[in-house]
């Protein structure tokens, strides 16, 4: 009897070790089709990936050529180029209610913010994550649709981005300027944890604040161009300018 039990274990621990070896040979690829799947359903965008590559045993990842699109009617190419981001997970998570990740870094994003300053590119896609959401969490509580698995992400840090300015009030020109650094920590820690399109909000609410803080200083520094450049006409056209330079300065108050 003790051999029979004994051989069932070994049996079963073969398979899950086999059940590991093929999700961590074909994890990749899952990932990328489950982001250029969801991506585009929850941004109302093109969402492509180049390539994933994560183990299920280490927990470390990497994420790249992260491309996102613009909606409909905007000229860029693109909202948020992405080169490469770093992930590292707990493997044991991957299992439980709450995938916890203990890192991710974004190195040197390249952010389009196009049109105007309330109203943009950025602040679309944002909406449409937010309308999404709406949709999901009213779908849950009424047993519609599975609740989504929940995450908690410990440190997420952007760095070295630049952002892409074409803002109407730049009358038709468009300029680069730095991303702030960017710095999250403790998302979903203190709760069962947040969704992955609740992650997406964050992280975009905090991308076009840093954009629109990069695009004021090059608007700023425009509309103080456009002082001096009165300073020789009448009352009325200094008026008018600094009229312009107090109205860019509102929005960003706001």
């Amino acid at each position: 009897m003790k051999k029979i039990v004994f051989r069932i274990l070994i049996v079963a621990v073969v398979l899950l070790l086999a059940v590991f070896i093929v999700a961590g040979m074909f994890l990749d690829s899952i990932v990328k089709k489950s982001v250029e799947t969801a991506g585009p359903a929850i941004t109302k965008v093109d969402v492509r990936l180049e390539g994933v590559s994560l183990s299920v045993f280490s927990g470390k990842g990497t994420i790249k050529g992260l491309f996102l699109g613009n909606p409909t009617g905007y000229k860029t190419p693109s909202a948020i180029r992405v080169g490469e981001a770093t992930v590292r997970l707990k493997p044991g998570s991957l299992m439980s209610n709450k995938i916890v990740v203990e890192s991710v870094s974004i190195v040197a994003p390249d952010i389009t913010i196009e049109g105007g300053l309330k109203d943009n590119n950025l602040t679309k896609i944002l909406e449409n994550v937010q309308s999404f959401s709406g949709a999901t969490t009213n779908a849950a509580q009424t047993g519609a649709e599975k609740p989504a698995q929940k995450i908690q992400v410990n440190d997420l840090v952007i760095t070295g981005g630049r952002v892409n300015v074409s803002l109407g009030l730049l009358g038709g020109k468009s300029m680069t300027v730095p991303l702030p650094e960017i710095h999250l920590t403790g998302l979903g820690k203190d709760s069962d944890g947040i969704t992955p399109v609740e992650l997406a909000q964050t992280v975009m609410k905090s991308v076009i604040e840093g954009a629109l803080s990069g695009a004021t200083k090059a608007v700023s520094n425009i509309g103080g161009g456009v002082l001096d450049a009165t300073k020789s006409l009448g009352g009325g056209a200094r008026e008018g300018a600094d009229k312009i330079t107090k109205g860019i300065g509102g929005l960003f108050k706001k």
